[in-house]
């Protein structure tokens, strides 16, 4: 795996991370992209990856963010994960601005690093034969859930997203893959979701037995990129055992009933 590059987007904390990580324990060559200079900076301190300090809701960063792989090397596959929900209102009584941020960054943001990224993966394509784009979504874009409104539509779009690419890309040798996990502990989503309120990120998953871990996400992210390549995961939905749907999940201990 050592002449395979990823390019993963919101590697600053979290499932980004772990999946940075993840990617480098198994012998990719990694290149993180997120905001946060200095947070970057420590993951390759701590990995051996390459970082680029990019905010993907700016066309310039991410025409930055394509010369810069293409002047250091091929790009054979990429994992937009960058993303977020912000607010848990109604439809009526939330904010039009927490609804165009969360567009920005899960939809828009998703579209603008592809169309940059997509000849890269091509030429990476020409070099080993097969190319990836792994896109990860949510639960929340599959089943809408009271107070989800923004995050649903935002979700539920990048989903459709994909779908399509995969239909446009059909014929040439690029996987198209969509992962989409139910409650993840990460200790940033909930936190930026209720603008920094750790109360109520700790309430998320209160009593909830054994919440997905980003390092959960990671495997499922670097399993379906390292399997045959003509073996194509369309869509994995990855939830806690505790959680049946984005509404419904168990609280205590999980028990066998009479």
């Amino acid at each position: 795996m050592s002449s395979r590059r990823v390019v993963v987007t919101g590697a600053s904390s979290g499932i980004g991370a772990a999946t940075v990580r993840l990617f480098r324990q198994r012998g990719w060559e990694v290149v993180g992209v997120a905001r946060r200079q200095e947070r970057l900076d420590e993951l390759a301190a701590e990995t051996g990856a390459d970082v680029f300090a990019a905010d993907l809701t700016r066309q310039e960063d991410v025409d930055a963010l394509r010369d810069h792989l293409a002047a250091t090397g091929p790009v054979h596959a990429l994992v937009n994960n960058a993303g977020g929900a912000k607010g848990l209102d109604s439809v009526e009584a939330s904010s039009v601005d927490d609804w165009v941020w969360m567009y920005e960054i899960n939809v828009i943001g998703t579209k603008r690093v592809i169309s940059a990224l997509l000849p890269l993966l091509r030429d990476g394509a020409r070099e080993t034969g097969h190319a990836d784009i792994l896109n990860l979504t949510s639960i929340a874009g599959l089943t809408a859930y009271v107070g989800g409104g923004g995050y649903n539509a935002a979700k539920f779009a990048e989903h459709a997203l994909t779908e399509v690419l995969r239909l446009e890309l059909n014929g040439e040798p690029i996987r198209v893959v969509e992962v989409a996990p139910g409650m993840v502990a990460t200790e940033e989503f909930s936190l930026v979701r209720f603008d920094g309120d750790q109360a109520r990120r700790d309430a998320v998953y209160e009593d909830v037995p054994e919440p997905l871990t980003a390092e959960d996400v990671a495997e499922t992210i670097v399993h379906a990129l390292e399997l045959p390549r003509h073996v194509d995961l369309d869509l994995i939905v990855v939830k806690p055992v505790a959680q049946a749907a984005p509404h419904r999940f168990a609280k205590g201990e999980l028990r066998v009933t009479d």
